[in-house]
């Protein structure tokens, strides 16, 4: 689908007493399969084994039970997990995470979600000093900058490593004794800490937390290095924070049972339809959402409209993740197997919800569809702001060039997509609709963390 990606989910696990760790972390990869669907990983260790797994493809593809029985230790009490999404082209087999290394601080394995924007320069001065890279990830540059403060502990390494760093990340490191966590300064990607009976444990995504039979209890904070040293969490304040989380977190890419630095997602989502109504109403008879990323905001719109909410397309669950394909036309066929208008718009004045346009090429089929199906008026309101610029915090926006909205004005993007009217939520309904600081760089271009003075390495 014509969606943002988002690159990366994570997970780690600190107990005190043995636990079936592979079989937690499988379950909380499963809970953030919608981060990443090209490959997943775990490290697993009972303080003198340290097993690693990983592969390409889904949470479901790389952990079959023969393989989360070679990770099974009887007193593992210590594991991270990687789910991924990599950029086009570099699906590769030896990006998958957790990345490991043999360093000072004897076996260590990073899971990371984000990007550094400085990444080259760093990995240009590593190769210079001597260091090899077995990856093209960003990630492993985080890793040499560890390896190279090893007469620091792990969590001042971590904080040490941390000033030499710019972009937007969150990421967990393992070694045979604890699980550390750290966020960037701005807090652009979230990482979320819960409470096992006897430990604790890390998350992208509080739902994850509860799969794993923790209790969410805060996040870690902006520019926070976390860790847990003899059953206690640790925490330091490693730079100042300044926070700017990313508002496509609470837009899309969040689940909508989750709570980010506090504020809930389908609320959020709720909200941004409602703002949307505030500022873009439509004469018409229903709200229709596109499921399942426009439904919190149809709810909203119809909410305060006084409109019905209609089921008025089928989103296929079994079509799958759709891959490139070769010709356009089958790039077509492949949108009409995941949605298909249903009867409720024939004759219908249709407004129709969706969380964001990239290119623009879905929301034309989409359209299209409707009208074939019989819809009189397709009204299209977007619960976000045209993007006009990539990120570079560790999504997947596509090339500026690809952006509709970097390339058309509002009246060329409604006549491309075939809707008799569009509007996008403002920047200001955002704010409103989230209730906190949040990087709006993809929509405004101010990159709070700051912008690739070279082409970036991407996470990947």
């Amino acid at each position: 689908m014509d969606k943002p990606q988002e690159e990366c989910g994570v997970l780690g696990i600190y107990s005190q007493e043995p636990l079936d760790i592979p079989g937690l972390l499988h379950l909380g990869l499963l809970a953030l399969q919608h981060r990443g669907q090209e490959a997943a990983g775990m490290a697993v260790s009972d303080g003198k084994e340290f097993l690693v797994e990983k592969d390409l493809g889904l949470v479901n593809q790389v952990f079959t039970e023969e393989r989360l029985s070679r990770l099974r230790l009887p007193e593992a009490r210590l594991g991270l997990a990687h789910t991924r999404y990599s950029t086009t082209g570099s699906n590769l087999r030896f990006n998958a995470q957790p990345l490991t290394a043999r360093t000072a601080h004897g076996v260590l394995a990073i899971a990371h979600n984000g990007n550094f924007t400085n990444a080259k320069p760093l990995r240009d001065r590593l190769l210079r000093e001597g260091a090899t890279f077995q990856s093209t990830s960003d990630t492993e540059v985080m890793l040499l900058l560890l390896a190279r403060l090893g007469h620091l502990s792990l969590p001042e390494a971590a904080a040490e490593a941390m000033k030499a760093l710019e972009g937007g990340y969150s990421i967990l490191l393992m070694d045979r004794r604890t699980v550390v966590a750290l966020r960037d300064p701005h807090g652009v990607r979230p990482l979320a800490i819960g409470r096992l009976p006897k430990g604790y444990a890390f998350a992208s995504e509080p739902p994850a937390l509860e799969l794993m039979g923790a209790r969410y209890i805060r996040d870690v904070r902006p520019g926070e290095v976390v860790w847990v040293e003899e059953g206690e969490l640790k925490s330091l304040q490693a730079l100042p924070p300044s926070p700017a989380p990313c508002a496509f977190e609470w837009i899309y890419f969040a689940r909508p049972d989750s709570l980010l630095d506090g504020l809930e997602a389908y609320e959020a989502r709720v909200r941004m339809g409602m703002e949307l109504f505030r500022e873009a109403p439509a004469e018409a008879d229903m709200v229709v959402p596109v499921p399942d990323s426009g439904i919190g905001a149809a709810v909203g719109y119809a909410r305060s409209s006084g409109l019905p909410l209609e089921y008025g397309l089928y989103k296929n669950p079994y079509a799958g993740r759709t891959f490139i394909q070769p010709t356009q036309a089958l790039r077509d066929l492949k949108t009409r197997l995941k949605l298909s208008p249903t009867s409720a718009v024939r004759g219908k004045r249709v407004v129709l919800i969706d969380d964001s346009i990239v290119r623009g090429t879905t929301s034309r089929h989409i359209v299209a569809m409707l009208k074939e199906a019989g819809a009189r008026e397709v009204h299209f309101r977007v619960s976000s702001p045209p993007i006009r610029f990539p990120c570079y915090y560790g999504i997947d926006t596509a090339a500026r060039k690809e952006l509709i909205a970097a390339e058309k004005s509002l009246e060329e993007i409604r006549a491309y997509i075939g809707a008799d009217t569009l509007a996008f939520l403002s920047e200001e309904g955002v704010r409103r609709a989230i209730g906190g600081p949040v990087c709006l760089a993809c929509f405004n271009g101010r990159y709070p963390a700051g912008v690739p003075v070279e082409l970036p390495l991407i996470n990947i």
